[in-house]
């Protein structure tokens, strides 16, 4: 038996990629799991994996950053399998650009996807479990281009920031109701990155780091009663390791003897803050900063 054995999850976004290897995983595990995926074709064959294990999985091709179609999600759920456990937001898009050369379509689009396509279905799996008085599990879909920020991308790092701040306040709201969020911040190679993450290894029995795959046995932890106690967190996911991640924390503090600052006072005295952290001024490549990356 599974640690999902008796669960119903919905895994948005789902029809390739990490998404895809959450809906397998969870179902392994025992959850029935709703399958939503705007590429109908692609859904379906993540349903036929699933049920051809004998797993129960169904197809949902809403879009997700619809009020209407994350509501019917939530009821399909309910609909087939009677009860929904935890919801795995992941749907996501790609559109890099620098912002000066940036359309505000390009920007609409990413924010649209992603912070609206975990509004909606959290927002409807919440009322659920609180009319309900159910406990229940979310797991959003955060990124270190959003925790750290990456040259390219302050469309996607904004939502990705957004997503990881809505999941630690979602879980403060929702505690009273037994109900747990966490977000994961996993690395893997997928379509949208697949030219970040080098070649597929070759060798037999070689671990491939960076499989879409290793993301979601921690997911597929998550959602279930044994991490109950786990909640408001934001985790690294990638390969064979976990991180932890710690929120913005104040790391140096300058005081004006209890005066109001004369503006011109800050540049003999600002430095004081840098100094104190050991942070440099200027701007920096931040994504240099991450314990796991392909150099």
């Amino acid at each position: 038996m599974g640690i999902l054995e008796g669960k119903v999850a919905i895994v948005t976004g789902a029809g390739r990629g990490i998404g895809r290897g959450e809906a397998i995983e969870l179902a392994a595990q025992g959850a029935a799991v709703v399958v939503n995926e705007l590429d109908a074709e692609a859904g379906a064959a993540v349903v036929e994996e699933i049920t051809s294990t004998g797993a129960q999985g169904v197809l949902d091709t809403g879009d997700v950053a619809e009020v209407e179609a994350a509501d019917a999600l939530v009821q399909r759920a309910l609909d087939e399998f009677g009860q929904l456990d935890a919801l795995v937001n992941n749907a996501g898009i790609l559109r890099d650009r620098t912002l000066v050369n940036m359309t505000p379509a390009e920007w609409d689009d990413v924010i649209r996807v992603h912070l609206r396509g975990h509004y909606a279905p959290t927002h409807a799996a919440c009322g659920y479990w609180k009319e309900q008085r159910r406990p229940g599990r979310i797991v959003c879909t955060a990124s270190t281009s959003g925790l750290l920020g990456n040259f390219g991308q302050s469309n996607y790092g904004a939502a990705k920031a957004g997503i990881a701040a809505f999941s630690t306040i979602i879980a403060q709201e929702m505690a009273r109701y037994g109900v747990t969020s966490n977000a994961i911040a996993p690395a893997a190679r997928t379509r949208m990155t697949e030219s970040a993450y080098g070649e597929i290894p070759t060798g037999k029995g070689d671990f491939d780091f960076w499989h879409p795959d290793n993301v979601s046995p921690f997911v597929a932890f998550l959602c279930s009663d044994d991490a109950a106690h786990i909640s408001g967190k934001v985790f690294g996911v990638q390969g064979d390791a976990v991180e932890l991640y710690r929120p913005f924390t104040s790391v140096a503090v300058i005081s004006n003897g209890g005066a109001r600052w004369d503006p011109a006072r800050f540049g003999a005295r600002v430095g004081e803050l840098f100094g104190e952290a050991g942070v440099p001024t200027g701007a920096e490549e931040m994504m240099t900063k991450l314990r796991y990356r392909m150099s």
